[in-house]
């Protein structure tokens, strides 16, 4: 799943990057959005897979305040961009002839720069705290279902869910591998 998860969102990065008609606010949040799943799920499951691998279960304090810092960072910029992503939508359904105006170029880097930083200030202190004061009273069982549900599974989805039912990443996909020259010919037009 993990693989699948990176795969997935390195594929919409490079769709995304690769064609200019994908160059658009929504596309720009999209790419901003497999980065932070990328690196969300790249801060827990290797630790995870290791302990698995090697049946050693163990992770040093140090180790342990680092993982839920940035585990905490992505989590958030997750939330933070799917919010950005939601306005992006708002201001294009209920304002498409001012569209373009309000969804600049400036306004769209100043709205993940402030994802960025809004995650720091606000999620960090808070969550480490409840973190650290967390009592054992919950089931490993029920931690670890749970932790894998959101650390693995909902990033793994969001490709499907964002892009690949769009045609325009498929459209881009297949230009960037060559297919929709196979499928239309090399010497048809169109």
């Amino acid at each position: 799943m993990y693989l699948i998860t990176v795969f997935g969102n390195l594929l919409i990065i490079l769709a995304v990057s690769s064609d200019s008609h994908l160059h658009t606010p929504m596309y720009f949040f999209l790419s901003n959005l497999s980065f932070v799943d990328i690196c969300l799920t790249s801060t827990t499951i290797p630790k995870m897979l290791q302990s698995t691998q090697t049946q050693r279960k163990v992770i040093t304090y140090e180790g342990c305040i680092v993982q839920v810092y940035f585990y905490l960072l992505f989590a958030g910029l997750d939330d933070l961009l799917l919010t950005v992503m939601a306005y992006d939508r708002y201001v294009a359904i209920c304002h498409p002839l001012h569209y373009t105006v309000i969804m600049s170029p400036w306004l769209c880097g100043l709205l993940v720069l402030l994802s960025w930083v809004s995650v720091v200030s606000l999620f960090f202190c808070s969550a480490l705290g409840v973190y650290l004061s967390f009592t054992a009273t919950h089931s490993s069982h029920t931690s670890a279902i749970v932790s894998v549900m959101y650390t693995v599974v909902t990033p793994m989805l969001n490709p499907f869910i964002y892009s690949l039912r769009n045609k325009d990443i498929k459209r881009a996909l297949k230009r960037f591998f060559g297919m929709e020259t196979f499928r239309k010919g090399p010497f048809t037009s169109g």
